[in-house]
């Protein structure tokens, strides 16, 4: 190991150099390839393995293609006729029918126009008469035919308050005299709600009515 002097001074080293690393760049291998293309453009007798590509000449970059054929527009086809339209046989056939009577209504009322007051009275007596409307039917009953309401009177409501009678708390004491009044309208509605009848008003005697009321009084 190096000692320090006898005089005391310290013992001098020598100095580093700092090292650099260079790296090579990226941009070595572009310009090791830019300049294998540049010897190869100047002696083309080095440039074995690679084909030679002629370029275009400037007349070439020029030329003109060849102008496209124009092909003529097809012209629409004409509309179909139908045979009820304009100028169709429909059209023309039903212009004659229509001049024909046309033609037949004057020449009735020309001689309508001619003929005497008495000639006139017969030809309106020789004309069938027009036939009366027909009545309209009434609108059938939705409760049934033998439906009673309501304002009813006669032996039918008397069968129908003695029947109601023998139905425990529907019309307990109930007059049997023949009309259909509130009293018997309330004790018919409550007969069909207890029972559940469902096809007839509430409170009118229909065909569902009478067919359970009959049915459970024998």
């Amino acid at each position: 190991m190096p000692t320090a002097d006898e005089s005391g001074k310290p013992h001098e080293r020598p100095v580093l150099e700092p090292i650099r690393v260079l790296r090579p760049r990226n941009t070595d291998a572009l310009a090791a390839l830019f300049r294998e293309l540049t010897d190869l453009t100047e002696d083309p007798e080095n440039a074995e393995g690679y084909e030679s590509v002629p370029l275009p000449t400037p007349e070439a970059r020029t030329r003109e293609l060849p102008p496209v054929p124009r092909i003529p527009p097809v012209p629409p086809a004409p509309p179909a006729r139908r045979p009820g339209g304009p100028g169709g046989t429909g059209s023309r056939r039903g212009a004659v029918a229509a001049g024909a009577v046309l033609a037949a209504a004057l020449v009735g009322f020309g001689c309508a126009l001619l003929l005497p007051d008495g000639d006139r009275e017969s030809a309106a007596r020789t004309l069938p008469a027009t036939p009366p409307a027909a009545t309209a039917a009434p609108p059938a009953d939705p409760d049934g035919s033998g439906t009673l309401r309501e304002g009813a009177a006669g032996p039918e409501v008397t069968d129908l308050q003695q029947r109601l009678r023998r139905i425990p708390n529907v019309y307990d004491d109930g007059a049997t005299d023949g009309r259909y009044d509130t009293v018997l309208t309330e004790a018919v509605a409550r007969f069909q709600l207890w029972y559940g009848i469902r096809g007839d008003e509430s409170g009118v005697y229909g065909d569902d009515t009478r067919r359970d009321l009959e049915s459970r009084t024998g």
